[in-house]
């Protein structure tokens, strides 16, 4: 059974820093593509982010760009996302997902649950 489990957000003050964590088990990690996508309250799903099998390939939606870092350490079948200089716009529940293949292709057949994160002071 694939399962991919979601932790690390919280609340945190605009300008703050936190790790997503996303454990992957049930399938062979290290042979597809992961990303991240978000829904903030009210609003529809944004893609946020990707990376390939073997982390060589990154890719950021734009308003990430610079504050935001996906890697992935395929040994312990975990997928992070490093977010800097958050703003309250980045408030959202923030959901891991496996692509299709090894290369991203942003076509999804399985998701987490969900973390929420939270951008106030």
């Amino acid at each position: 059974e694939v399962q991919l489990v979601e932790s690390g957000g919280g609340l945190v003050q605009p300008g703050g820093s936190l790790r997503l964590s996303c454990a992957a088990s049930g399938f062979t990690f290290d042979d597809y593509a992961m990303s991240w996508v978000r829904q903030a309250p009210g609003k529809g799903l944004e893609w946020v982010s990707a990376i390939s099998w073997n982390g060589g390939s990154t890719y950021y939606a734009e308003s990430m760009k610079g504050r935001f870092t996906i890697s992935r350490d395929n040994a312990k079948n975990t997928l992070y996302l490093q977010m800097n200089s958050l703003k309250s716009e980045d408030t959202a529940v923030y959901y891991c997902a496996k692509d299709l293949w090894k290369v991203v292709a942003g076509l999804y057949d399985y998701w987490g649950q969900g973390t929420q994160v939270t951008v106030s002071s």
